[in-house]
């Protein structure tokens, strides 16, 4: 009993630790970009960059307080409906900001064939750029920033009721129906950024678009994906029970040790990415019908490597 008191302690003062270099080293980049990157480009990368510390400092409090958790959830999955309405408009400040990016590509067409919705419809239509879809695509992830935090709010209001279980899927639980309409709600809001991805990222691969990209869809799969693979493993009863905590209890642990260390190491990756700075990006219009060139020059005095 004594040894395994001493693994629990140990391990949970490592994760811990992990923690807080995450937090430490999402503040120094904060720092950095706030006197470096103009506005209002540097907030939306704040939010970017944030997203990682964010979940990694809620799945320790749920460590630590393990009654807790429902809350710690809701508010990691909170914060990431933001961040990915802010990645979107990320996608934009990076070519320009959306004024600049409409004056040079209004007469061109956007492929929308595109994950999560429409990956297997490649018979849909090109469609052109216009400032109306532009707002169209700000909605469809603005949506879901908006709806997951009330559906948030909403389950937890539910639960202080005794309303709401995550480890009851029935038909008849309210959690079932709620996460099912939620799940529609993120594949519309994912949407978006796969079809502004998949336009702009030739033209960006020299701002590191496709790593940062990587980083952002990383960050969801981990934190969505992977926790409700675990939970249901949990409710399943696949995790095994260990008294006094339930098998729900135990994968919500398992979970959250886990994506603390998986959340360290993008952390560490996206300071790599991010802590850099570029010159003004100039849109070149003469070029193809269906691309945007972005000419983007990195001045190698303006650019401030990642330091240790």
């Amino acid at each position: 009993f004594l040894d395994v008191f001493v693994f629990g302690i140990t391990l949970y003062t490592i994760l811990t630790f992990m923690t807080l270099v995450s937090i430490i080293v999402f503040l120094e980049m904060c720092v950095y970009i706030y006197k470096k990157v103009p506005y209002p480009k540097k907030t939306n990368i704040v939010w970017v960059i944030g997203a990682a510390p964010v979940i990694s400092t809620m799945c320790c409090l749920g460590l630590w307080i393990p009654r807790a958790t429902l809350f710690t959830d809701m508010t990691s999955n909170s914060y990431f409906a933001i961040v990915i309405y802010k990645f979107l408009i990320l996608l934009f400040e990076e070519c320009g900001g959306e004024e600049a990016f409409l004056r040079y590509s209004e007469k061109k067409t956007i492929k929308v064939s595109t994950g999560p919705c429409c990956c297997c419809c490649p018979c849909l239509p090109p469609v052109s750029i216009t400032r109306r879809l532009l707002f169209l695509l700000k909605l469809g992830s603005l949506q879901y920033a908006i709806l997951k935090t009330v559906f948030s709010i909403f389950s937890i209001a539910l639960w202080a009721n005794g309303n709401f279980d995550v480890s009851t899927l029935s038909i008849y639980g309210t959690a079932l129906w709620i996460n099912l309409f939620v799940g529609v709600l993120t594949i519309i809001g994912l949407w978006p950024i796969g079809i502004m991805f998949m336009h702009v990222r030739d033209s960006l691969r020299p701002l590191k678009i496709m790593p940062k990209y990587a980083m952002y869809q990383l960050v969801f799969v981990l934190s969505q994906l992977q926790a409700a693979i675990i939970n249901i493993l949990a409710v399943n009863g696949v995790i095994a029970c260990s008294p006094p905590f339930s098998s729900v209890a135990r994968g919500s642990t398992f979970s959250q040790q886990l994506m603390i260390v998986e959340l360290f190491v993008i952390t560490l990756v996206t300071r790599m990415l991010y802590r850099r700075i570029y010159e003004p990006v100039n849109l070149d219009p003469h070029e193809n019908d269906n691309e945007m060139n972005v000419k983007i020059r990195l001045c190698p005095n303006s650019v401030e490597e990642h330091t240790a």
